[in-house]
């Protein structure tokens, strides 16, 4: 079976009150046996347009990455991040046929 994804590219307004959301997410992403990929590290954009903080995160599968973001654990964590910045996140299914 496929992986699920959270893709999310963040612009952080106010850093000290998106501490709250960082401090917080742990328990909820252990919860749903997420694991981060990419954390906002260095990244040089080549295309298109670009936010400071890239994030990926893996789940074992698309409807588990479904459910994390529509619990209630986690949208009480939105509720804390949104006033503190604004961004893009998708969830997606990871790709699990042939490769090249």
């Amino acid at each position: 079976m496929a992986k699920g994804y959270w893709v999310a590219r963040l612009d952080v307004h106010n850093a000290d009150g998106y501490k709250r959301y960082i401090a917080e997410n742990g328990p909820v992403f252990h919860k749903y046996g997420a694991r981060f990929l990419v954390r906002a590290g260095t990244f040089e954009c080549k295309e298109g347009t670009s936010r400071s903080r890239n994030i990926v995160i893996e789940f074992k599968d698309y409807d588990t990455a479904l459910a994390c973001y529509n619990s209630p654990e986690y949208q009480r964590l939105l509720a804390i991040r949104k006033p503190h910045g604004e961004g893009d996140l998708i969830i997606v299914e990871g790709y699990d046929g042939p490769q090249p």
